[in-house]
């Protein structure tokens, strides 16, 4: 009877210990940087149907909880899954199905690339984007010349890098319907001696746009998914897509429905009259992986092509200030329709003058709206007395990779004055109290570890310049990683969802080789994505499965 009782006691033990609550996913062994308000540091935490149940430390949750799956961080660093506030997704996915322009170091460079690309693939209208002219010897516009000997009848379309810009040879201007005789506000036909040279900048390149071949369904949807797979191996788990029509935000809330596509998009609404006369009068559209709220509107148009506006002229083009392509009047109008229907309008603003012309419509619309939380994208060139407009309610979406690929050459555009309110993401974070951040890919590499470096070092990948470009609006680690996280879900009206690891968000992280917030500055650009999780699923992992 005594050898017996030690057995029944234990027994007794067991049936009286608590049972253990089911649990989806453990994570475990990991630097995990929270972002939550204290910005604290956790070891593990439990899923349970895509949310984060509890943080804690590995062995209590062990004991608590009956884990269907671990995942052994061993050691590494885990941030809230990283959200690019401001790129595009569908033009990625185009641009893998185009030509690739991206850093051709001259426009003989461009032609060769051009030629082999139609040697493989025999389009019928051949489409590319990527090139650069201020990264050629021959910092010029090139013309048509080379493209109508080498395709006199073949359409052909080449979108500058930033997409403000276009060469297009003779057959792609015939079909446009474009001549020298053609006006257009907003942009420039290109004309020498009254004849079309083949650059068009900003609005006329709609015009060549509209005559492109109707892509289908099943190209589209292709699109998408190639340009998901690059963002989920970068890290990504939230897409702002700064600019989308109807059928294509229909098409993604399709994939996602069906389960084909686990990235979460922010549409903003393309501002076109199809868009919205139905987005306006139908109202927003929500779900876990969807969220439609926005319009994207454009102000002016980019630097590097000099169609950004400019309160004076641009230094290297004496007389010139740039174009608006939406006049102050129509911004306003637009502003106050978007306003009357309780959605979010986001605009592209690179000039001072532009930014100017946007604050002021922003602030008239917005006089009777405390949570807008408007955006203006880019924020580029600021005039000094205008920071301080920007707010939680107007606030500041900027790219700080552009201040890094724009140094060599923006000062030479604006002068020695004007630079100096340039890339200020610093400032704009002092005066708004926030400031959200993206790459606009495809203009820039989709790595949001580029972003994150650009922000804090203020370098580009050759890390230059020694000191930083205009390092006073540098912003801290721990500002850049809120400005990719929980400030750009807090800008998406998603913060109590999203940005941060907090009991009850939804269980997406990105999984990272090395520690960014203690790491060397400039090793900051080989930090590798070791995994990636939505909804606490695996969606991609660099590591070989066990």
């Amino acid at each position: 009877m005594k050898k017996l009782f030690p057995l029944f006691l234990l027994s007794l033990l067991i049936s009286c210990a608590p049972e253990k609550i089911p649990a989806d996913l453990l994570v475990k062994n990991a630097t995990i940087y929270t972002v939550n308000e204290n910005f604290d540091t956790e070891n593990a935490f439990v899923v349970k149907d895509g949310k984060i149940l509890e943080i804690g430390v590995k062995p209590e949750l062990e004991l608590k909880y009956n884990i269907a799956e671990t995942y052994d961080a061993k050691g590494k660093t885990i941030v809230p899954g990283l959200i690019d506030a401001h790129a595009h997704l569908y033009g990625l996915g185009l641009n893998l199905q185009d030509v690739d322009l991206t850093e051709t170091t001259s426009y003989d460079e461009v032609l060769a690339r051009v030629i082999t690309f139609q040697k493989e693939k025999n389009k019928d209208y051949i489409i590319g984007r990527g090139w650069d002219q201020n990264d050629w010897e021959i910092k010029e516009f090139p013309t048509k010349k080379e493209l109508d000997s080498l395709f006199p009848e073949t359409p052909v379309a080449l979108t500058r890098i930033d997409g403000h810009a276009m060469i297009v040879n003779s057959e792609a201007l015939k079909r446009a319907g474009i001549t020298a005789e053609t006006k257009m506000d907003g942009g420039v036909i290109g004309v020498e001696d009254g004849k079309l040279t083949g650059i068009l900048v900003d609005s006329p390149m709609s015009l060549v746009e509209e005559s492109f071949p109707k892509q289908n369904r099943s190209y589209n949807k292709q699109a998408l998914l190639d340009a998901e797979r690059i963002c989920l191996e970068m890290g990504l788990t939230t897409i702002n897509d700064a600019g989308l029509d109807k059928e294509i935000i229909e098409l993604i809330d399709n994939l996602q429905q069906q389960d084909s596509m686990a990235l979460r998009v922010y549409a903003m609404v393309s501002n076109k009259p199809k868009n919205l006369d139905y987005y306006l009068d139908n109202g927003k559209v929500k779900t876990d992986r969807l969220n439609v709220r926005s319009v994207k509107v454009y102000a002016d148009g980019a630097l590097g092509s000099r169609g950004a506006t400019l309160r004076e002229p641009y230094t290297d083009m004496p007389g010139h200030f740039g174009a608006m392509i939406t006049p102050a009047d129509s911004l306003q109008m637009l502003a106050d329709k978007i306003a009357a229907a309780d959605f979010q309008m986001n605009t592209h603003a690179i000039g001072d003058s532009a930014n100017i012309s946007v604050l002021r419509a922003y602030e008239t619309a917005l006089k009777d709206k405390t949570d807008a939380r408007w955006k203006i994208e880019h924020a580029q060139i600021v005039t000094e007395k205008d920071f301080d407009k920007f707010s939680k309610n107007i606030i500041p979406s900027v790219q700080p990779t552009h201040a890094t690929s724009d140094m060599y050459w923006a000062e030479d555009r604006v002068g020695s004055e004007r630079i100096k309110g340039a890339y200020a993401y610093k400032t704009l974070l002092e005066n708004a109290g926030i400031v959200v951040l993206g790459t606009d890919f495809p203009v820039e590499k989709v790595n949001p570890m580029y972003t994150f470096y650009a922000a804090v070092a203020r370098k580009d990948l050759e890390q230059y310049p020694e000191d930083g470009f205009q390092k006073k609006d540098a912003l801290s680690r721990e500002e850049a990683i809120k400005g990719m996280t929980i400030w750009a879900a807090y800008s998406n009206f998603e913060e109590d969802e999203k940005g941060s690891i907090e009991e009850g968000k939804f269980a997406d992280f990105t999984v990272l080789d090395r520690d960014i917030m203690k790491i060397p500055e400039d090793s900051i650009p080989n930090t590798k994505v070791l995994a990636t999780f939505i909804n606490g699923k695996k969606e991609f992992s660099f590591e070989k499965e066990d």
